[in-house]
């Protein structure tokens, strides 16, 4: 009997199929629509929380408020955050409402991008969301899998 594909079976258990995109850094990038918006996510299975940059508020039209929550990460300690509640966020076919968003300084992040010659990101989509999607990772096929809630 040949055995079912990861993608077959997944897909069977109604869950939604994104490519993800290697960059020149060694991260996934994957693209997401923040309220309408699309936009470009490196994807980190480390970082407890989504965030975007700074620059992202009048983009992705988000409603900021101050946040005591110092960001806490690679390369950055001790940065000053906003927040952003009641987001919605769609990845592929994927969609989630009330999405809570962090906003920090992303200069340094872009930066290393940028020298290591891949594109600027707008933000990082971190474990937050991936749990709430019950994500799966395809490293080797380079996709991610987010389960749909609303199965039609």
């Amino acid at each position: 009997m040949e055995m079912e594909t990861l993608k077959t079976f997944l897909l069977n258990k109604g869950y939604s199929k994104i490519k993800l995109k290697l960059t020149a850094t060694n991260h996934f990038e994957i693209k997401a629509d923040i309220n309408g918006v699309k936009g470009r996510f490196i994807l980190d299975t480390g970082a407890s929380g989504s965030c975007v940059g700074f620059e992202a508020i009048e983009r992705f039209n988000l409603k900021v408020k101050d946040s005591e929550i110092k960001a806490v990460g690679a390369g950055a300690s001790n940065m000053m955050t906003k927040i952003s509640k009641s987001n919605n966020l769609k990845i592929g076919r994927w969609k989630k409402k009330r999405v809570a968003l962090i906003l920090f300084n992303l200069t340094h992040v872009n930066e290393g991008l940028i020298n290591h010659n891949a594109e600027p990101v707008d933000g990082i989509i971190g474990a937050d969301i991936l749990k709430k999607g019950k994500a799966i990772i395809d490293y080797e096929k380079k996709y991610l899998y987010l389960k749909l809630d609303n199965l039609s």
